[in-house]
């Protein structure tokens, strides 16, 4: 049976017997129904994780105890940032859950011209907590230790003078480069259009920053199955996954 994995920023190896935080007390004990004796795994998304053993299990709160740290090495060699164009809802919520599976270092949400969503001020701090959330369950789920970094809402001129990865790439129908003619690199940029893809200026402004127009096969994509598929498609060159 596989360990039930839940994030906890806080716990260390010094740590011996210890309260669970609330959220994963809830999601443990009145969700799962977990009781004493059974045994967790909990990690810091930092890298460190460690098995512990539920000792004391009430209605609002439940301790636990260390049993021992757990090995986790399945970090790709292949560093990758994700700028993702914002799509509405289900869709954006998606291709973060599986650029985290798929092992992205870090997520940028961008603003592009044909963003159908708007976000500001407060919207978009609910947006992030509410992604970052959905980054937690991807890591607890698939075995992660290491939460990729989540980067503020960011608009695309000023995003694309920030980033100096080895490799910056955006996917274009029209061009005629190639995943497979690329040169590996350690680190990349993958820039993904919201709904309705990148308008030709973005794409342009997109080059003239360094990155590279690839085509993606015959058909049109959805945003959400272009992230899924380029990572895979990435991952596989170059990083942990061929």
């Amino acid at each position: 049976m596989r360990t039930l994995r839940f994030y906890m920023a806080s716990v260390s190896g010094e740590m011996t017997e210890f309260l669970l935080p609330e959220e994963v007390h809830r999601h443990a004990v009145q969700v799962l129904r977990l009781k004493s004796g059974a045994r967790i795994s909990l990690f810091d998304g930092q890298g460190q994780e460690f098995m512990v053993e539920l000792i004391q299990v009430e209605k609002r709160q439940s301790s636990v105890r260390l049993i021992e740290p757990v090995a986790v090495d399945n970090e790709s060699p292949l560093s990758i940032t994700l700028l993702q164009g914002i799509s509405r809802g289900e869709r954006m919520d998606f291709a973060i859950q599986k650029a985290v599976e798929l092992g992205v270092k870090r997520i940028v949400p961008v603003v592009t011209e044909r963003c159908s969503v708007q976000l500001n001020g407060e919207r978009a701090q609910k947006r992030l907590k509410h992604w970052q959330g959905i980054i937690i369950s991807a890591c607890e789920q698939s075995g992660r230790a290491w939460l990729p970094e989540l980067s503020p809402v960011t608009d695309l001129p000023s995003l694309l003078e920030q980033h100096d990865d080895e490799m910056k790439l955006t996917l274009a129908p029209s061009s005629v480069q190639q995943f497979s003619t690329l040169q590996a690199a350690k680190s990349l940029s993958l820039l993904i259009g919201p709904e309705g893809g990148l308008s030709d200026q973005e794409e342009q402004l997109a080059n003239n920053n360094g990155f590279t127009s690839v085509q993606f096969g015959p058909r049109i994509l959805r945003t959400e199955t272009a992230a899924l598929a380029a990572l895979s498609v990435v991952q596989t060159l170059w990083g942990d996954m061929g």
